[in-house]
């Protein structure tokens, strides 16, 4: 059979033939794919007419089309639904691709080909728009940070380094799905699950059933808290679940520590070969921040008033839990569940809670309808198209005058073979150049529903979705020309803005009525509760001080030289400690969102550095938030408009990469964004 990835696809928005795709499918179109770009590029190298757009600019954009359709393909597949197979394609192919980077990037008559063109355009003998101009200016930087002008005996470690650094990332992946597989809990007697609704309790015991287990199976998700510690009654199982979940990558078969710390010195070597003090110095520059200073500055501003908010709130909890057991002292395995239990007392109980949240109603009534209202899109699902699982759905994107404009593939649920953690990737990024429509993926870990039963979530889950789907509208509706530009390709610490703001609209009073309805009764969710829910936003000190310990972690290991580096894996968890006491933020009962050997996002994903940028990305959230509600009316006082919308849509994520994203803000809000709105959010004002 023909391999479907080595031509355009036929099928509807340009999707891939999964169901016809083999996994060798998938190994011969990334290798054919790396073949073809490094042969297009040598042809526009040596090309012997004076360079120009078209044959510099858009002949590179052309040079990978089918190399980005397999890699768009495989990768969120594997990251979805791996197998010893397709894990064995990753492990393969990724230092291959880093090689390929490298191929690219260290190519000194490429890089002498972009500075004739930008000689030429300062001449005044080629016309560059803006578009042009800023993608001429990435392409002649990329090749600089990546060591163009380094000598041949430093360019031939500096490749060693980039090959080795793809293995130990895509070791560290792997363990780290396999560790979170293993340390699931394993409960044998039901009384251990008081607390959990029946439709939880037996999806646990699907758990159990599709691990060849009696009783019930508790799957330990990404991050360090875990959902069940929100209501599970039993201490005893609550310290159980907690102490396997930090427990993740510290010994044993699935031990992340010896990789993590091979990445860590990888990447230091790196930075001093390029000339920086550290890895951060060298990812901070290429960003919105600029800077470590800028970043270490933002995170230690918050530190001391999100850690003085924890510790009136850990009292709180203390007196909570000295009325239930007198002798017991508060431990960081309680405090999701008595936090839980006060939020019940004001009455938004969040078991009470998820019957009103059904998935389905969730996305269709809350999160497209957010989208509809906002943008004027509309969505239908297109049951004849095959995602990248059995469980994704496709689903079409409609302007509001009924022309297509993309779509998007959904996977909600949680399986033992999809990575932790949410996210978008673009399967076809939207270009103008290539008359290209977006096809946005939205991945997520919600909780499985039983045989038979709705697929409640939690309030988190919902945020989730919400977040998520920010990043799939900033790919659907981007329109520019470049596809290397397209949508989410913008610095990591701007990244992370629109999805953020598209979580405002989760707390809509009139959105929440309508998708927060009982999905045995119809009843809708209670006034009290609604208002408590918007409230809830403004109680920053679990959520806040979690993530701020783990972007301090992320700043310790990379703004360290090789010589600060712990020496062996026994040393690692006193990194974490000495690095959390020097910031400031050292409580225990609040461990870091992510802890080194389980943080998936700086040591198997591309936020090595950049972990900070959801924090620096809320302060314009928090920004934009204010500017929304300056363009409210009456009937929607936050903003949620079609007025609003378009403008947003169109002077910011219209713009994906396409120019400089701080200038992209500038544009739409008038001005910089002003920190005393994130501040204000998290009532540290006076």
């Amino acid at each position: 059979m023909t391999n479907s990835l080595l031509q355009p696809s036929r099928l509807p928005f340009a999707l891939p033939d999964y169901a016809s795709l083999t996994d060798a499918d998938y190994r011969e179109a990334l290798e054919v794919g790396m073949a073809e770009q490094l042969a297009a590029l040598r042809e526009i190298a040596h090309d012997p007419e004076p360079p120009t757009v078209e044959n510099v600019l858009h002949a590179w954009e052309a040079s990978d089309a089918t190399l980005t359709r397999a890699s768009n393909a495989f990768w969120v597949a594997r990251s979805a639904d791996t197998s010893p197979e397709r894990d064995a394609i990753a492990e393969e192919v990724a230092p291959l691709l880093a090689q390929h980077s490298d191929a690219i990037t260290l190519d000194a008559d490429l890089h002498a080909r972009l500075r004739a063109l930008r000689e030429r355009a300062d001449a005044g003998e080629v016309t560059l728009d803006e578009q042009d101009d800023w993608l001429l200016t990435q392409r002649l930087r990329a090749h600089e940070r990546a060591g163009v002008a380094l000598s041949t005996d430093a360019q031939a470690r500096l490749r060693e380094l980039n090959t080795a650094l793809a293995s130990a990332e895509n070791e560290f992946d792997r363990l780290l799905v396999a560790g979170r597989n293993a340390a699931d809990v394993h409960v044998t007697e039901r009384s251990d699950l008081d607390g959990l609704t029946e439709d939880d309790v037996e999806a646990l015991a699907e758990n159990a059933r599709a691990a060849g287990k009696d009783g019930w199976v508790i799957p330990i998700v990404n991050t360090t808290g875990q959902p069940v510690l929100d209501t599970l009654a039993n201490r005893s199982l609550r310290e159980t679940i907690f102490r396997a979940s930090i427990g993740r990558g510290l010994g044993g078969e699935f031990d992340t520590r010896p990789t993590l710390l091979r990445i860590a010195r990888l990447r230091a070597e790196r930075a001093a070969l390029l000339g920086y003090d550290h890895h951060a110095a060298y990812a901070h520059e290429d960003t919105c921040a600029g800077s470590t200073p800028a970043v270490d500055e933002l995170l230690a501003s918050l530190a001391p008033g999100i850690v003085q908010l924890a510790g009136r709130e850990a009292d709180a909890l203390r007196r909570r839990l000295a009325d239930v057991d007198p002798d017991a002292i508060l431990e960081p395995w309680d405090w999701q569940y008595l936090a839980s239990q006060g939020a019940g007392e004001v009455g938004i109980d969040p078991e009470k809670l998820k019957p009103y949240l059904e998935f389905g109603r969730v996305l269709t009534e809350g999160v497209f309808a957010a989208a509809t209202a906002m943008y004027g899109l509309t969505f239908t699902e297109r049951p004849d198209l095959v995602g990248y699982t059995p469980q994704a759905r496709v689903y079409e994107v409609a302007e509001e005058d009924g022309t297509t404009l993309g779509a998007v593939v959904l996977d909600p649920y949680t399986r033992p073979t999809k990575r932790g953690g949410a996210w978008m990737t673009s399967i076809v990024e939207q270009s103008q150049l290539f008359d290209a429509a977006p096809v946005v993926t939205n991945t997520c870990n919600v909780p499985p529903p039983a045989p038979g039963s709705p697929s409640l979530m939690t309030w988190d889950n919902v945020i989730t979705l919400f977040h998520e789907f920010g990043h799939d509208l900033h790919g659907l509706l981007s329109d520019v020309r470049y596809p290397s530009r397209s949508g989410t390709s913008v610095p990591r610490d701007f990244v992370e803005f629109p999805s953020q703001v598209n979580e405002i609209w989760a707390f809509e009073p009139a959105l929440i009525r309508r998708f927060a309805v009982h999905h045995e009764t119809g009843e809708p969710i209670p006034d009290a509760w609604v208002d408590a829910l918007v409230a809830g936003r403004t109680n920053p000190a679990y959520d806040t001080l979690e993530l701020l310990e783990a972007m301090i972690l992320d700043q310790a290991w990379h703004q360290a030289r090789p010589e600060d580096l712990p020496e062996g894996p026994d040393d690692v968890e006193q990194f974490e400690a000495d690095a959390l006491d020097r910031a400031g933020v050292s409580f225990p009962l609040i461990p870091p969102r992510y802890r080194s050997t389980y943080f998936s996002h700086i040591f198997g994903g591309g936020y090595a550095a950049g972990y900070y940028s959801y924090l620096w990305s809320e302060v314009m959230d928090a920004d934009t938030v204010a500017w929304f509600r300056e363009h409210g009316t009456p009937d929607s006082p936050g903003g949620m408009t079609r007025e609003a919308g378009e403008r947003f849509r169109r002077d910011l994520l219209a713009k994906g990469g396409s120019v400089e994203s701080t200038r992209t803000y500038r544009r739409f809000r008038g001005a910089d964004p002003q920190v005393s709105h994130l501040l204000a959010r998290f009532g540290l004002t006076d």
